[in-house]
């Protein structure tokens, strides 16, 4: 009976397998191609948290050892997957060496030392506002007018982060390093351009971390004294764990599995999370649970962000 049923009714089976197979496949696209980088910035939120660990730890030496246990994860993890990593040259030296310097040196120490006058929240809210800073800047340096949409946001955010530093736990230095850690993260990015066309996503960020290692390591030889690295104490030595290992080398596959899904205007509302992903990581941590201005600062971010570059126009570029 049961073969029967199955085969006189074969119509029904058939015409409801393509609509089922659609849902499957359509449904959870978005949300599989998002998650990755939402991952990404929550590692990186909470990453402003797990540096606090580090604010008395010797800066230089830990962040060399975080660095160049990164550069080798990421080196190995490109040539499992067989990705080139092609050596620079000529002027390309230089464009690396400035991602290194801005991006990986002088924002960690942003980081750092910011978090040790600011709650977490107040530097992780200059992470979510670099999109906007982004889609001012760059459309400038390549000769474009910025979007209307941008500009329009940007004060929206600003209010934001003024809400936030202004009714979190902060001083006047936390304030001027979230600038720092702002600007270091955009050069990041704005620096990463000439050479992400012929080194791609994948030789920018090796030689940029391995780089950033040197760097951090010739600092730590000409302040800090050798027996540095002896210094630091099981807590430190998992915060550099967690920053080499998650925030480093998995965060940055996560981040541009999305961006490559997405494109980098979507991608980049992204950002918002972090703010968010710093505040609830200091709660948990024991830093208190931070006040109804700082949320509503972070909501106003969020909400100028998603305003300013939702369906905006991907910047031409490599």
């Amino acid at each position: 009976m049961s073969r029967m049923s199955t085969s006189a009714s074969p119509a029904r089976p058939a015409a409801a397998a393509p609509v089922a197979a659609r849902v499957r496949v359509s449904v959870p696209g978005p949300v599989r191609d998002l998650a990755p980088g939402v991952a990404g910035m929550v590692l990186v939120g909470g990453s402003v948290t797990v540096s606090r660990s580090l604010a008395e730890a010797p800066l230089f030496t830990a962040q060399a050892v975080r660095y160049a246990a990164a550069a080798l994860i990421l080196v190995l993890l490109a040539r499992a997957a067989g990705v080139p990593l092609p050596r620079p040259r000529g002027r390309e030296w230089l464009w690396l060496a400035g991602v290194a310097a801005t991006g990986l040196v002088l924002f960690n120490v942003a980081v750092v030392r910011g978090v040790a006058h600011a709650e977490p929240a107040v530097i992780a809210v200059a992470v979510a506002s670099v999109p906007v800073l982004l889609g001012v800047v760059g459309p400038l340096l390549e000769g474009r007018r910025p979007s209307r949409r941008v500009l329009l946001a940007a004060p929206v955010v600003v209010a934001g982060a003024v809400l936030v530093e202004g009714g979190g736990r902060t001083d006047a230095a936390g304030v001027g390093w979230a600038a720092l850690a702002l600007a270091c993260e955009a050069g990041f990015t704005l620096l990463a351009v000439p050479v992400l066309g012929r080194h791609g996503a994948w030789g920018v960020s090796v030689h940029a971390v391995w780089m950033g290692a040197v760097m951090l390591a010739g600092l730590a030889v000409f302040t800090e004294p050798p027996s540095a690295v002896t210094e630091l104490g099981a807590a430190q030595w998992a915060a550099v764990g967690y920053l080499a290992v998650l925030v480093t080398a998995v965060a940055f596959l996560l981040w541009y599995r999305t961006v490559a899904a997405v494109g980098s205007g979507r991608a980049g509302l992204l950002t918002g999370v972090a703010p968010l992903a710093a505040a609830g990581a200091g709660a948990l941590t024991g830093d208190g649970v931070p006040g109804p201005a700082v949320w509503l600062g972070l909501a106003v971010v969020i909400t100028g962000l998603t305003a300013g570059l939702r369906n905006a126009p991907e910047p031409e570029g490599p």
